[in-house]
């Protein structure tokens, strides 16, 4: 990096719990000694973590991964609906890609620098040297995998910089692929089952993260022979071997308050001291529909703060969530009917002031109700249901930014990635067994335990329904908005074909180009030998 010297992140930067941070101090003034002491060294550690607040539940990292697929498009407002839209705005000035790539490369820094400075720490047990490192190589290795999904061949620095440095080359993905691995196999084999401060790094969310590589390696230009063996592997070890289990109840997951449950292997940790939080924890903003200016209604911290951000396509909400008589995860993710808080001539508070059915209903029908009632073919940029996953009442006002974790990886998606790791494996009942599993989670609860099976047994699905799109229909559904879906469609060769299907406002300008991000022009500007651009930008 050119006319950069990537200084350590010395500010604690993960919680035991949605509002307590770890017994660290923050550290303002501090000479270079100072990270070769047993607090320093505890101090770089915790650092590393740093730049996954810049990413998880905020607008850089949502807008990133959510906007341009086939599940959401542009809402009302924002100023990065070129990113959805694929249009020329997209291009290496993007400010969203400069921060993530900055904040990224600051806390891989970081990284580099409790791996190259553990052994000259005096007075620093074993048992923490080695914890250190392998937290610190999980978090690189996730950088790393995230900036290789976005970019393409990026920059591999393994060593701490401690001095300015002018050239920067763009190293092979296969290279890189094998640095992830190996931090993460390091990860694995050092890091314990459970840690007492939630948030840090696990054996289960390092096996987790292997599953994830292996499976998007294979259809990369690095794929190896046995890498969806190994995407099964290390899938079906998180599955069967830490006590974790699938939540009976698929709307409790994102349940605030209890985020820290048996189906959360690992969460990107936010609090509410202001001296911490960045301000950039606002996942629960981006998805509401603006229903602070309908009948009987204002702004309140139950029913969120409205940015108008994302908005659902007709694709999710007609096609993957078709079924809502057997399938629960439409009913339990999204926010259709809104009591009204105000009153009004109308309304009194408590009544229905908006409803939306998920079916048409004619005029007359309409023109009937004292409260709003909204059928799909009404659906606007402003009016629309809303996910519910990231809700945070817990905010200090309507002004503050989240407080709640953000769930970055859960067990639902390994059975995800064996699926589909098995299927193209050529063992397909084994995957149909996977994606049962977790499909009949979300069976709808009837009225009797009969109603309760027949919902169940409707979930399940055969071999011959089994194809690729069928998983990502199905990780659509069940993951929808967690950060995945862009990297999803780019890895199994969907992302032209979905967006040009199923998302009107992208589907005219997405190009070939657009499965990589635009390299930040500053980083080129800032290089002394030539760094290129991606093909097309």
């Amino acid at each position: 990096m050119k006319n950069i010297c990537w200084y350590l992140f010395v500010c604690a930067c993960i919680v035991t719990g949605c509002n307590k941070m770890l017994d660290e101090d923050v550290v303002s003034s501090v000479t270079d000694d100072f990270y070769n002491t047993p607090g320093g060294f505890t101090t770089a550690v915790n650092g590393s973590y740093a730049a996954l607040r810049s990413f998880y539940s905020t607008e850089r990292g949502m807008t990133v991964t959510v906007f341009g697929t086939d599940t959401y498009t542009n809402g009302s407002d924002g100023d990065f609906k070129f990113t959805n839209q694929y249009t020329s705005q997209l291009d290496g000035r993007y400010a969203h890609l400069r921060e993530i790539w900055n904040a990224f490369y600051q806390s891989i820094n970081t990284a580099n620098a409790v791996v190259s400075r553990a052994d000259q720490v005096p007075e620093l047990d074993s048992i923490s040297k080695r914890s250190g490192i392998a937290q610190a190589r999980f978090c690189r290795a996730n950088y790393y995998f995230i900036l290789l999904q976005m970019f393409g061949a990026v920059p591999l620095r393994l060593t701490e910089n401690t001095q300015i440095v002018t050239e920067a080359h763009r190293d092979p993905v296969p290279d890189i692929y094998n640095a992830i691995i190996e931090d993460l196999n390091y990860a694995a084999q050092s890091l314990p089952v459970t840690q007492s401060e939630w948030g840090r790094a696990t054996k289960p969310a390092a096996e987790h993260l292997l599953a994830r590589v292996y499976l998007t390696r294979a259809t990369s230009e690095a794929k190896g022979t046995h890498d969806y063996d190994s995407a099964a592997t290390y899938a079906t070890k998180v599955i069967n071997n830490y006590g974790l289990s699938l939540l009976p109840d698929v709307g409790q997951v994102w349940a605030q308050g209890k985020e820290n449950n048996a189906e959360t292997i690992w969460a990107v940790q936010y609090t509410n001291d202001a001296l911490y939080n960045s301000g950039d924890n606002n996942a629960c903003r981006f998805f509401l529909m603006q229903y602070d200016v309908l009948g009987g209604m204002k702004r309140d911290l139950a029913n969120g703060t409205p940015w108008k951000r994302f908005r659902p396509t007709k694709f999710l909400l007609d096609t993957l969530y078709a079924d809502r008589v057997n399938d629960a995860r439409y009913d339990k993710f999204y926010t259709v009917v809104w009591f009204a808080n105000a009153g009004s001539a109308k309304l009194k508070v408590g009544d229905t002031s908006v409803y939306m059915p998920g079916r048409d209903v004619s005029d007359a029908v309409i023109a009937s109700k004292n409260y709003q009632l909204v059928p799909p073919r009404n659906y606007t940029e402003r009016l629309y249901p809303s996910l519910n996953k990231f809700a945070d009442a817990l905010r200090p006002d309507n002004q503050a930014s989240g407080v709640r974790p953000f769930i970055a990886y859960r067990l639902a998606e390994d059975y995800l990635i064996a699926a589909e790791a098995y299927m193209y494996k050529n063992e397909k009942a084994t995957a149909v067994t996977y994606l049962n599993t977790l499909r009949m989670r979300s069976a709808a609860v009837g009225a009797t335990a009969e109603e309760t099976n027949a919902h169940k047994e409707a979930m399940k699905i055969s071999e011959a329904q089994l194809d690729i799109d069928f998983i990502l229909d199905e990780r659509g559904r069940e993951l929808v908005g967690e950060q995945l879906q862009w990297f999803d469609l780019k890895r199994t060769n969907k992302l032209l074909e979905r967006v040009r299907l199923h998302n009107p406002q992208g589907g005219p300008n997405i190009e070939p180009k657009h499965l990589l991000r635009p390299i930040p022009q500053d980083q080129i500007d800032r290089t002394s030998n030539e760094f290129p651009q991606n093909p097309g930008y």
